[in-house]
């Protein structure tokens, strides 16, 4: 099997995972509804704890990171790429997006979707750990703070070019252009929170259980 082709197959694979909507499945089976006609209409993990709770939510949230790192892995199935090198990291980064896209328009669920942040941030893990707890430690800090899990998301999507760049030092140009990218399209799925966020309507999440007065 050519190169090319292994890519394109494994492309097309890192898709369908990254589409696998675990919150919609899970919900319909064991729930008998559909998260998306709930909350804030998305089958994100953020969603999935508004509408199904804690433990689901946790269940989803852990699957989405496994889309994103499963996905970015397949790279290792293509024996003749070095790891480490300039290509394999570019393949990470084409398979990673795709399982990201995937999540975002998810071909099983007539292509609607989560936002994608932590099947991105599983994607993150498997090209940089370090750079991925930077940046989810950026979004720990912002959402015990605000308590705004949007607001912590879209910090840490922008951290990430900007810790790529000045902190860890990488000088790979698709590895950064896909950092900016990943920041713009944060923001662009996130528009309705954002708007929410400057009328103070966006909510927050429950961190901790209230004490009652």
């Amino acid at each position: 099997m050519t190169l090319i082709l292994s890519v394109i197959l494994l492309a097309i694979m890192a898709y369908l995972i990254g589409s696998l909507p675990s919150s919609v499945w899970i919900g319909e089976a064991f729930y008998g509804i559909d998260v998306r006609d709930y909350g804030s209409g998305n089958a994100g993990a953020t969603n999935t704890f508004r509408v199904l709770g804690k433990p689901i939510g946790f269940i989803v949230l852990f699957l989405d990171i496994l889309k994103g790192l499963t996905a970015t892995s397949l790279v290792l199935f293509i024996a003749s790429v070095q790891p480490g090198s300039e290509q394999y990291i570019n393949l990470q980064l084409l398979f990673g997006l795709l399982a990201v896209v995937g999540h975002i328009f998810p071909v099983y669920e007539k292509f609607k979707g989560g936002k994608g942040i932590a099947t991105l941030f599983g994607m993150l893990i498997a090209i940089h750990y370090l750079l991925a707890l930077a940046c989810l430690g950026l979004f720990i800090v912002v959402l015990l703070l605000t308590r705004y899990v949007s607001l912590s998301s879209i910090l840490a999507a922008i951290s990430f070019p900007l810790l790529t760049i000045f902190v860890f030092r990488r000088d790979e140009p698709l590895l950064i252009a896909f950092g900016i990218a990943a920041a713009i399209l944060v923001i662009l799925t996130h528009q309705k929170n954002i708007k929410r966020l400057i009328n103070g309507e966006e909510s927050k999440a429950k961190l901790f259980k209230q004490q009652e007065s």
